[in-house]
């Protein structure tokens, strides 16, 4: 064997290992791409319900009955659910917890602006200063009201989704659906009894 032959082997070695840790570095870099989207997958199937039942699809709510203001809250919740956009889409860039943001935005994307107190902005960022508004506007009400369609529903620190507030989808006999942001980082869809749950403070009225 020529020296030149010689070469070409060593060569033609060093591409084939090439070749060999390229394809090894493509597999992992696969391989970890899939089990994150595998875990991503499994926490949205597999998430669990803070209270009553979570659904894993938006259902279909009754249009009869629902003004133009109502309407366009669903649609906006239905748009959003879908989307599942990071929660500084609603406050604005801030990172915070977002549940009163979502609400501000739904409501403001829907033409019903919230006024912060303290600032006049259309954003309340806490669920305190969000009950407080609707105390002061003589829209609160207390938790024996039977909520209509994009209603708020204000919670403490007792209840099970913690101090929290979310939109009325729907409400059935003794049951409500409810459409919230920051649910487990997640936009989420509950039904459940409100009468069964503890630490609902009230619900803000359209």
């Amino acid at each position: 064997m020529s020296v030149r032959e010689s070469a070409d082997e060593v060569s033609g070695g060093r591409r084939v290992r090439g070749v060999r840790w390229l394809a090894a570095v493509v597999a992992l870099a696969a391989v970890t791409v899939l089990a994150v989207v595998g875990v991503g997958w499994w926490q949205r199937e597999h998430l669990p319900a803070a209270a009553g039942e979570r659904l894993r699809d938006f259902p279909a709510v009754e249009q009869a009955g629902l003004d133009d203001t109502q309407k366009r809250i669903v649609e906006v919740l239905r748009g959003e659910f879908a989307r599942q956009p990071a929660g500084t889409k609603y406050a604005e860039g801030v990172e915070e917890p977002w549940c009163a943001d979502f609400v501000s935005w739904v409501l403001r994307e829907a033409g019903q602006p919230l006024a912060n107190p303290n600032s006049g902005s259309w954003r309340i960022p806490g669920v305190y200063t969000l009950t407080e508004y609707y105390q002061r506007q003589g829209r609160f009400e207390s938790p024996g009201y039977r909520p209509r369609v994009g209603d708020v529903v204000l919670y403490s620190e007792t209840s099970p989704f913690t101090q929290h507030t979310n939109f009325v989808i729907a409400a059935d006999g003794d049951m409500i659906t409810t459409v919230g942001g920051n649910e487990f980082g997640r936009i989420t869809i509950h039904r459940y009894r409100p009468a069964e749950l503890s630490g609902l403070v009230g619900y803000g009225r359209l």
